[in-house]
């Protein structure tokens, strides 16, 4: 678990699949939700906030499967400070090995206004209700809302009460990421010093990456005396973000001699779930982003790179294989079998099984028609685009583009819709707005492009294109996401892949399963 035993441990919370899927866009199916919740179970995280039940059927169905399903991390679902909210959430939890229910209410000033709720009357519903979830389970959290900008007198009186009634983790949430590393010690310093009984529970912290201090303001906190930090894989969450797991975790492991503190995380597991929740949410991580980014140990000036040759701790600070990076780069072709793509992408992370594995190598040989050398970045984008089509209520059939440097761009089509095929040559500004009139035309829908972005996955002319595309339609967002050496092709099926995911959602809200617009303001 850990090399130093007599390091202080911080319990890793992680909240991608409740905050993290709060992302405009970022909405993980049924089936997602569940691997990655077994895959942080597997990294040794040691809470999962699998989700938001009585948000929707489908997010109580999720939650409730992944109690089932774990095996070592406690699964905890988030409440309002309602008894409803908080039955829900039991009912969600409560077959897990280890439950724990998760309920706050807005306690600053801003937030106090919104359910119009008195000092004296908010402080009741905290007692009321942390009371009640305490009385179904043993491990109750509890979070006053934007803590960082609750009067202090306040805060203090109202972590009081939710002690006294139960709470075994009091979270100190930065819900605006407005507060600064000194902040954030000193707040929850203030709390262990003022609060009677502080010291017989855990605190923890949960920022927000608005100013760009999410990290820096969680190792304050546990500096000051939390010893739990809530965080996302990648930093995903709402606005900005959240702490991102794969910071914090290595700055604790790294920096150990400044802060000696320890978790239980198999930092090796760290890129394979950060590629995994990269392609499931449909955002694509950074190329600088610390830890996880494709550059992150990446050296280009001829300094850096002399000084990498005679000794790697010149300008790493930490070795790929600590993160779970293959050192090597073995270029694969067509001449390559099944086993070495199995054993390659058993490098890299991806552990599949016979029947994934014969459809990947479906897809890896005919990129290796196209394509004479396939690195490691080419097959992370292959195992992105590679859940297999065939319940997709469209699918691309025939696309061929005629460009020219006079007049519009053309687009002859084919599309498979509901398994009718359908055909158009529709004309844009660009073989890719051509592509895209042609989906219009083909598939009516009143969806707009929010983003388009186009990345290289590799160096060279027959480069795969990774393609991103984010769509909104009545104020629900969704991405998809596409490879493919041929850019126009890779953004066409990046379009439809956003368009199938949109019909998803569709279904969900017309059976009451998708998440639903649930204020986290107004729990009366």
């Amino acid at each position: 678990m850990t090399d130093t035993p007599k390091k202080d441990h911080v319990l890793i919370f992680d909240t991608t699949l409740r905050d993290g899927e709060q992302s405009p866009g970022a909405t993980m199916t049924h089936a997602e939700k569940i691997e990655i919740a077994d895959l942080l179970d597997e990294m040794g995280v040691d809470i999962i906030e699998a989700g938001f039940p009585i948000a929707s059927e489908g997010d109580f169905n999720a939650v409730s499967e992944i109690a089932r399903l774990s095996r070592n991390s406690v699964i905890c679902g988030l409440a309002r400070a309602s008894f409803k909210d908080i039955d829900r959430c039991w009912d969600a939890v409560k077959h897990a090995r280890q439950p724990r229910i998760h309920t706050f209410i807005g306690t600053s000033e801003l937030h106090r206004a919104i359910p119009n709720l008195t000092m004296d009357e908010m402080a009741v519903r905290i007692h009321d209700t942390v009371t009640h979830a305490r009385n179904l389970c043993d491990n109750v959290q509890w979070s006053p809302m934007d803590a960082t900008r609750t009067e202090d007198d306040y805060l203090c009186r109202v972590v009081e009460i939710a002690i006294k009634a139960g709470a075994t983790t009091i979270n100190v949430p930065d819900t605006v990421g407005y507060t600064a590393p000194r902040e954030s010690a000193y707040l929850i310093r203030m709390l262990l010093n003022r609060v009677p009984g502080a010291d017989e529970i855990v605190f923890a912290t949960h920022c927000h990456n608005d100013l760009g201090m999410a990290t820096a303001n969680a190792l304050a906190a546990v500096e000051g005396g939390a010893r739990q930090i809530e965080c996302t894989i990648n930093g995903l969450g709402e606005r900005a973000g959240n702490t991102a797991l794969e910071e914090v975790v290595m700055a604790l492991k790294v920096r150990g001699d400044i802060m000696p503190y320890a978790t239980g995380i198999d930092t090796t597991k760290i890129m394979n779930l950060s590629r995994r929740v990269a392609s499931v949410s449909g955002f694509a991580v950074q190329f600088n982003k610390a830890i996880v980014g494709k550059n992150a140990f990446a050296h280009e000036s001829g300094i850096h790179q002399d000084g990498m040759l005679k000794n790697a701790e010149t300008f790493e600070i930490m070795r790929p294989t600590d993160v779970g990076l293959a050192e090597t780069n073995i270029v694969m072709g067509k001449h390559s079998g099944r086993a070495a793509l199995r054993s390659k992408l058993g490098d890299l992370g991806y552990e599949l099984g016979d029947n994934q594995l014969k459809d990947v190598f479906v897809r890896f040989k005919e990129l290796a028609d196209r394509k004479k050398e396939i690195y490691d970045d080419d097959l992370i984008a292959l195992m992105r685009t590679s859940d297999s089509e065939e319940n997709d209520r469209i699918q691309l059939k025939h696309l061929r583009v005629v460009c020219g440097t006079d007049g519009p761009q053309e687009a002859d089509m084919t599309l498979v819709i509901d398994r009718v095929e359908g055909h158009i040559v529709a004309t844009g500004d660009g073989p890719v707005d051509a592509s895209f009139n042609a989906i219009k035309a083909l598939f009516d829908h009143s969806a707009r492009l929010q983003l388009y972005q186009v990345h290289a996955v590799t160096e060279g002319t027959d480069a795969q294109a990774t393609v991103s595309v984010r769509m909104e339609e009545d104020g629900r967002i969704v991405t998809g996401q596409s490879a493919d050496t041929d850019t126009v092709v890779a953004s066409a099926r990046a379009y439809i892949h956003a368009l199938n995911r949109l019909l998803v959602r569709r279904e969900r809200i017309a059976k009451g399963t998708d998440v639903a617009d649930v204020s986290y303001m107004d729990a009366s």
